[in-house]
């Protein structure tokens, strides 16, 4: 990792929607919600810009910015941090997309106060996925970002809401499992134990057990994605999803899975991801194929 600094501005970009989320109950209008909900994003926004703009190195390919600080050392839990030229596109898109949504939630008068805390704790929850390199955080903040979609799915959605959040829910939160059940299988391997995602990567893993993580986060980021077979769940919930959770549905929460996908099965799991790419290519035009004919079906 390279360029760390003495300010945590990942952290405050992380926390910063996370915590000003809280605000929101203690607001004495209810329709303060909005400008207070917008001003949160549109300040994460910013200082998205300003960070990656003053001191993020493009033309450095390595983990920048990088902030690691002893969380739970118990169990070898790390808040740990950084960006890459992998994920510092994806971040300033969950703030574009999380901000834009919140103006095209602008008129909701069904308990508005609720539904910004929920964007509020969403938009942080997504930042940290992508800017996590602690394979716990990552899952704590993966998880994080479940209650929200469900919640605002179910309550601010179409008449089929309820069978469609809770389908969501369900499919993503087995999904879950795997990436937890994958993340020990490497964590255990070897001398040590640690959840550090370099640390991991450094690891020289039997080709079985390469194979047996890839698989398990292969089917928890083919459920975000979502890839066939694992889809069903994607037009329930974009037909009964509000606009606005649409516009992140689409835009930011399905590119999780394929960061997933990238960050962890072809960076970390190389040796397996030889063995599983043609599966990963007929996937692909399984999937191609079949959205064309259920597009043309309707």
């Amino acid at each position: 990792m390279s360029n760390s600094l003495e300010f945590p501005w990942l952290s405050a970009l992380v926390l910063l929607p996370l915590l000003a989320a809280f605000g929101i109950p203690l607001l004495p209008q209810s329709r303060w919600a909005r400008w207070y909900a917008l001003a949160v994003g549109a300040s994460d926004l910013g200082l998205m810009v300003y960070v990656f703009g003053r001191h993020y190195n493009l033309q450095d390919f390595s983990l920048q910015l990088a902030e690691r600080y002893a969380w739970v050392p118990q169990i070898g839990l790390h808040w740990s941090l950084a960006v890459d030229g992998l994920s510092f596109p994806l971040v300033l898109l969950s703030g574009l997309i999380t901000t834009l949504a919140m103006v095209a939630a602008w008129e909701v008068a069904d308990k508005p106060r609720l539904f910004f805390f929920l964007l509020l704790m969403m938009y942080g929850a997504q930042v940290g996925v992508f800017l996590a390199q602690d394979l716990l955080l990552f899952f704590l903040m993966w998880e994080i970002e479940l209650v929200p979609v469900y919640l605002l799915i179910s309550i601010w959605g179409g008449p089929q809401r309820q069978y469609a959040a809770t389908k969501f829910l369900l499919y993503t939160a087995a999904a879950s499992i795997f990436i937890l059940v994958g993340s020990l299988a490497m964590a255990f391997y070897g001398e040590g134990f640690s959840l550090e995602m370099a640390e991991l990567g450094a690891k020289s893993y039997p080709l079985a057990l390469q194979v047996l993580a890839y698989a398990a986060f292969l089917i928890a980021f083919g459920v975000k994605l979502p890839i066939f077979p694992f889809h069903t769940w994607l037009p329930d919930a974009h037909s009964e999803a509000s606009a606005p959770i649409s516009m992140i549905l689409a835009g930011v929460l399905l590119k999780m899975g394929g960061y997933g996908l990238i960050r962890l099965n072809v960076g970390m799991l190389s040796e397996a991801h030889v063995s599983f790419a043609p599966v990963l290519a007929v996937l692909g035009t399984v999937n191609i194929i079949y959205g064309a004919l259920g597009a043309l079906g309707q």
